[in-house]
């Protein structure tokens, strides 16, 4: 008999990382698949949906203005416990650490529904680094009944919590699975979305290196993000051959100091956000990575870029054991100084592997998901 597997997901990286699982799953005999998505990304979300050719079968479009994480929190616990007592799936399956992963997970533990957390074990050990996904993986954690864990040490931090060890297993991370796909498209058949980046770029930096941002992260807010954009000012007037390309994030926390501080310099140029085979393409032309993205952390180091993380703690360490990946903080000294070593002539050579995993995590799930009692 096939089992049902109910995918849940909001955000535009949890789009991103089972898509590939989702897909492959769709043209599996062992499964029947629904997808459902609770909107918490809506533009981004819908972005992702398309390029991957994923139509949900359930939008519960939960994004409110200015919501509070209780009241996005209690809407998805709400509209996917109705869901669960609809449709009694003999999986629900989450990925990663956002508020749809943990109030998916307790709506389907509600339910007594199995919970299988894709991407789980990544841990800093400080509640408000990175908040709140700390501890939303850590609740998801608790819950969840099979856990594929991205890498050996993910796998060992769930041990060292007591769970138990069979029902964690090594996949890699379904990140390089979507990278590849993204990757190969971009080169064979390429979307309109990955053509216009190349074009803007060819057109606005030429034969110029350029450094690529992104930052989104709560921490961050007020006074990170102003040290951020000090730090990127800074860097542009010093240097006004590079360019720095940053697609800003939609959050009104991110937009309102990147555009007050950064718009109008010339070698500055403020995007909206990028479709991710146009964003695959951006990491794949730029000279580093200025980021404080978890899966800027996992895709760079596969296309050989360097990363500088505007974060005092990660819950990637693996790059950075690996010499792929650095953490540079949020104050504006540390950010200028790391990003004029890494453009110096002299700059060191970067590893180019990447310890995240060969592009074959969603096969691995789905048989383990087959064989899972």
């Amino acid at each position: 008999m096939k089992k049902t597997l109910c995918f849940v997901f909001g955000t535009r990286p949890e789009a991103i990382k089972l898509a590939p699982a989702i897909l492959k799953a769709r043209d599996d005999e062992r499964f029947n698949v629904r997808v459902v998505v609770t909107g918490q990304h809506r533009e981004m979300l819908d972005q992702m949906l398309s390029f991957f050719g994923i139509k949900p079968d359930v939008d519960l479009a939960l994004m409110r203005p200015n919501q509070s994480l209780a009241g996005l929190t209690s809407r998805i616990i709400t509209g996917i416990d109705e869901l669960l007592q609809s449709e009694k799936p003999d999986w629900v399956l989450v990925q990663g650490d956002t508020t749809t992963v943990w109030a998916a997970a307790v709506a389907a533990f509600f339910n007594r529904v199995a919970v299988g957390h894709v991407e789980a074990g990544l841990r800093t050990d400080d509640k408000y680094q990175p908040f709140p996904e700390e501890i939303n993986r850590r609740i998801a954690g608790q819950i969840a009944d099979i856990h594929f864990a991205p890498t050996d040490w993910a796998r060992d931090n769930l041990v060292r919590e007591q769970i138990p060890a069979e029902r964690v297993s090594v996949t890699g991370n379904t990140v390089i699975d979507a990278l590849h796909w993204t990757v190969a498209r971009n080169k064979e058949n390429p979307p309109q979305e990955t053509k216009a980046i190349q074009d803007w770029l060819q057109a606005h930096v030429g034969a110029d290196p350029f450094v690529l941002i992104t930052g989104h992260r709560r921490e961050s807010f007020g006074a990170g993000f102003q040290n951020i954009c000090a730090s990127i000012q800074q860097l542009a007037a010093d240097d006004p051959k590079t360019h720095w390309v940053y697609p800003v994030h939609l959050n009104p926390n991110v937009q309102q100091p990147v555009k007050q501080m950064l718009a109008n310099l010339p070698n500055v140029h403020l995007l909206d956000p990028q479709s991710y085979p146009a964003f695959v393409a951006m990491m794949h032309a730029c000279k580093f990575i200025l980021t404080d993205s978890g899966g800027v952390q996992e895709e760079a180091p596969s296309l050989g870029k360097p990363v500088l993380v505007m974060r005092s703690t990660t819950e990637r360490p693996e790059g950075v054991q690996a010499g792929a990946v650095k953490l540079v903080g949020t104050k504006q000294e540390d950010i200028v100084r790391e990003c004029r070593a890494m453009l110096s002539p002299n700059a060191k050579a970067w590893p180019q592997a990447s310890p995240y995993g060969d592009g074959r995590a969603s096969e691995r799930i789905l048989d383990l998901l087959a064989e899972a009692k």
